[in-house]
């Protein structure tokens, strides 16, 4: 099903680079801000901010598009996801209205749902290529953040999970570049972006259950 959208055209955009013409990714992120999705599709709007993205979910569950789908919006910064560093170039990003530490409401998820169906389907864009800013900018962004539920998405086919397994440790990091975290940090910001995403809440050293869930996630759902 189609969701109902409202346009908000932001002039923060501009061509996709590097031949690419139709996007391959989409970056989730929350805006870190209060008093619902206006104040940040207003700062999304304004020229002098210099950022952007496609769509904004309200906690409500309604949708505004900002920039049009051909076009590069600019949310995603610098970051890098399998082979390319220029990830504005090859994705869509969603931002979900959000402050950070608050829950994400039922009618926001069941919006993000349907947009994200749509999309995949017009786009061609497979569950692996639904990513968080915190992914491809590991260090630098955490959203959409712990209390994202990534595996309410991977049920439906519009994002992935690993089997939870046990693994040698020593290849996990070179796994998790297989699968499209390929940012140039250090060891343990990339574990820590991982545990962001796939076991929310876990701290201390790396464990052979982290090493088989990334070794599963670059076996099924390498970059592309």
């Amino acid at each position: 099903m189609t969701p109902e959208i409202r346009d908000c055209p932001s002039p923060n955009h501009g061509a996709r680079r590097g031949g690419v013409s139709v996007p391959d990714l989409i970056v989730l992120h929350y805006t870190a801000m209060t008093g619902g999705p206006e104040p940040a599709i207003k700062r999304l709007c304004d020229p002098a901010t210099e950022v952007s993205c496609h769509y904004v979910v309200g906690e409500r569950g309604d949708i505004a598009r900002l920039v049009p789908d051909d076009r590069r919006a600019w949310h995603a910064g610098a970051g890098r996801w399998g082979e390319s560093c220029d990830v504005n170039s090859r994705s869509l990003g969603i931002e979900l209205s959000n402050d950070g530490a608050s829950p994400f409401p039922g009618a926001q998820m069941d919006a993000l749902e349907a947009l994200l169906g749509d999309l995949m389907a017009r786009h061609g864009i497979e569950a692996k290529g639904v990513i968080g800013h915190s992914d491809c900018a590991p260090g630098r962004k955490i959203d959409p953040g712990p209390r994202f539920d990534w595996q309410r998405l991977a049920r439906q086919g519009l994002a992935v999970w690993p089997e939870v397994v046990e693994a040698p440790i020593t290849g996990f990091h070179d796994d998790l570049r297989a699968f499209g975290m390929t940012a140039e940090v250090e060891d343990a910001t990339r574990l820590a972006a991982f545990r962001l995403r796939f076991r929310p809440g876990l701290d201390g050293p790396l464990d052979r259950i982290d090493a088989g869930m990334a070794r599963d996630l670059a076996a099924r759902f390498p970059a592309s």
